[in-house]
């Protein structure tokens, strides 16, 4: 069964194969670890606690803006660069001072910037409460007056209840969202089976308004291919997210930590149990989680393929964007045709998501393509800790025609032979 995608070479080595250099002074690209890892290590405490060890501040936003209103929370600390975000949404006919303005504080002190908002409707359904969801993100990170803090890549959504399917829509409309959390999310619009965000879902154990077995079915729709974790908080109804649940925020924060963050230091956490079961009567996850390690790219980032071999990046020839245009190996440029997205269904987008990376039948020799994205085998693809790229179709490895390094010399899926032309770095 395929999983995400798994980002694993060495970044030392990437450095050594692409010819890296950091300037003198400048903050490298790729920090020793993890350059998101923010914070000293997590114990059991220290993620319990009802504030991390960033000092915060809060700022009202006004409408206007593609939701009612909000508010924002984020860490004073200038120094250790940008922060990833979350944006949320209340539940059905429900304020959020009145329901979610206790987490904003909370969450900002483990390192996030967060927007709480209120809709432009209280009556407004899931799917316009994911629509404004996305505008509050974007306006968090194109014109806000912290937009300098927020790294554009690393975005999150959480919502209660209605808010909670708002989410869920967020995130099948969005797949570049690095997680996805739904606090008893009522979704009547839209089931999770496309979904790609690694989502956690969480359920109170006598809620009837949206029951346990309503969040399970939402959580077994998932594809198996996408990292999620399900809760049942126990006793808990349909108002536990409404106020000042530890319960809660202990199994949250190490979730966004995790994928937000891509901080590993919180998996002891969830996996391969809890470390902390305490109001808990319920739990399910894809643990091992995987996660890509330090600063590795993950579903959203942009990234160029670059062959050991050649030093030249997958490119498709003259910018088309036909179905069918079978892929070379070409100068990297940095152009919109070299930037593949990694998603977590496995597939290796380009054009801003518009066209696959397909292998067709997959057999040895076979031209690498753009194609529609279908979700065919053909377009799943997995790299492994030695920088080879596998195909699920073939099991065959991508592969610069007969080890060439000239411009414009094919790319096709090969038997893997361990060969420098089918090794591949990524460079954001």
């Amino acid at each position: 069964m395929f999983r995400k995608l798994r980002w694993a070479v060495a970044l030392a080595a990437v450095a050594v194969v692409l010819g890296i250099v950091t300037p003198v002074g400048a903050r490298p690209a790729f920090a020793a670890g993890n350059p998101y890892q923010l914070g000293p290590d997590p114990t059991t405490a220290s993620v319990a606690a009802t504030r991390g060890t960033f000092a915060t501040a809060e700022l009202t936003v006004g409408g206007g803006n593609g939701f009612a209103a909000g508010k924002i929370y984020y860490p004073t600390d200038t120094s250790q660069g940008t922060f990833g975000a979350i944006a949320i949404v209340p539940g059905y006919t429900a304020t959020w001072a009145a329901e979610g303005a206790w987490m904003g504080p909370w969450l900002a002190s483990f390192g996030f910037v967060v927007i709480g908002i209120d809709t432009l409707s209280r009556n407004d359904y899931d799917t316009a409460r994911g629509t404004q969801l996305l505008a509050a993100l974007d306006y968090l990170t194109q014109r806000s007056s912290v937009r300098d803090r927020v790294d554009t890549k690393r975005l999150a959504v959480m919502g209660h209840s209605m808010g909670g399917g708002g989410a869920m829509y967020a995130a099948l409309h969005r797949p570049s969202l690095w997680a996805a959390v739904g606090l008893a999310p009522f979704s009547p619009s839209q089931n999770l089976t496309t979904d790609q965000v690694p989502t956690l879902l969480l359920a109170g154990q006598n809620d009837t308004t949206v029951t346990p077995s309503s969040v399970q079915s939402l959580y077994n729709g998932i594809p198996a291919a996408v990292e999620k974790g399900y809760l049942e908080l126990t006793g808990a109804g349909h108002s536990f997210p409404t106020s000042s649940n530890s319960v809660m925020m202990r199994r949250v924060i190490p979730w966004l930590k995790i994928f937000v963050d891509r901080d590993t230091r919180y998996s002891k956490f969830l996996c391969p149990s809890l470390a902390d079961s305490t109001g808990i009567s319920g739990y399910r996850s894809t643990c091992p989680l995987d996660v890509p390690g330090g600063g590795d790219p993950g579903p959203g980032d942009q990234v160029r393929l670059v062959g050991a071999g050649s030093g030249k990046c997958v490119d498709v020839p003259n910018q088309s964007q036909a179905n069918g245009t079978a892929l070379v190996v070409w100068t990297c440029n940095g152009g919109t045709n070299q930037r593949w997205t990694p998603t977590a269904a496995g597939e290796l987008r380009v054009y801003n998501g518009a066209k696959c990376m397909d292998a067709g039948g997959g057999q040895p020799g076979t031209a690498v393509t753009i194609n529609s994205c279908g979700g065919r085998p053909g377009q799943k693809w997995t790299v492994n800790a030695n920088g080879t790229i596998t195909n699920a179709q073939a099991g065959a490895c991508l592969d610069v025609s007969g080890a060439g390094t000239a411009d414009n010399t094919p790319v096709i899926v090969w038997n893997c032979t361990g060969g420098a032309n089918q090794a591949w770095t990524r460079q954001v």
